[in-house]
């Protein structure tokens, strides 16, 4: 599998193709596009990579911004939808590729699995992004031990909250819930590599941590990883 890359190049319109090759843009770093890249090479789809280099501005362009208002990444285009929000791209590929399928089959484990990811994509995440880094740096002017400090202190309690759950689930597996990646892994994968980036302890997160190496042993794991990217530096 192969993706063609460029820097910021945004898409000629099209209508609405099934078959349609995906745009996917993306920054390297960013873990919510890194999810996405994952459940891509889960799925097995190609996307064409537009890599918006966040500290240069790329995402606040009046080009990408009539893509994605928010300014973010990940932004996801087939055919003639544009979709943002990384949860929102999973479940739309989960829905439109099901197979192999992001959520288990019954209901409660289904709420389950997606509690686990909501633990790192809404709780933990959200305090953590690189708009709020550096909102703390630039605009309230804290210093880099600040700022580190500020990261490890909430991704460390949302991590060990999150091992206190899956622990006392009883259903974690090789994976978060049971031996095959879902929707959960897909987050918990980025959020570990950043956690580490920090110098996060992870010492009680023994679960989360086995789990993160089975899973980045996989193929569509790995080829996802940040310094896997032809533009990592």
């Amino acid at each position: 599998m192969s993706s063609a890359r460029s820097r910021g190049v945004l898409p000629r319109g099209s209508a609405p193709d099934r078959e349609a090759v995906l745009d996917l843009y993306t920054f390297w770093l960013s873990s919510a596009a890194y999810r996405v890249r994952i459940a891509l090479n889960l799925k097995g789809l190609d996307a064409n990579h537009h890599v918006m280099v966040l500290r240069k501005g790329d995402q606040s362009t009046p080009e990408y911004r009539k893509l994605n208002p928010q300014e973010l990444v990940p932004t996801l285009v087939d055919g003639g939808s544009v979709l943002t929000q990384s949860l929102a791209i999973l479940e739309y590929l989960d829905e439109t590729h099901p197979d192999p399928p992001f959520l288990p089959t019954e209901a409660r484990d289904r709420a389950l699995v997606r509690s686990h990811a909501l633990t790192v994509a809404c709780d933990i995440h959200p305090l953590n992004n690189l708009r709020v880094l550096l909102y703390l740096e630039k605009k309230m002017g804290r210093g880099k031990d600040e700022v580190d400090a500020w990261y490890r202190h909430w991704v460390e309690k949302g991590l060990n909250a999150l091992e206190d759950s899956v622990a006392a689930s009883g259903r974690a597996g090789k994976c978060l819930f049971g031996d095959t990646p879902t929707v959960a892994d897909i987050c918990l994968a980025p959020q570990l590599y950043n956690a580490r980036r920090f110098g996060c302890d992870l010492s009680a997160c023994p679960t989360l941590t086995r789990v993160d190496g089975h899973c980045m042993a996989l193929d569509a794991f790995a080829r996802a990883a940040p310094e896997a990217q032809p533009e990592a530096v």
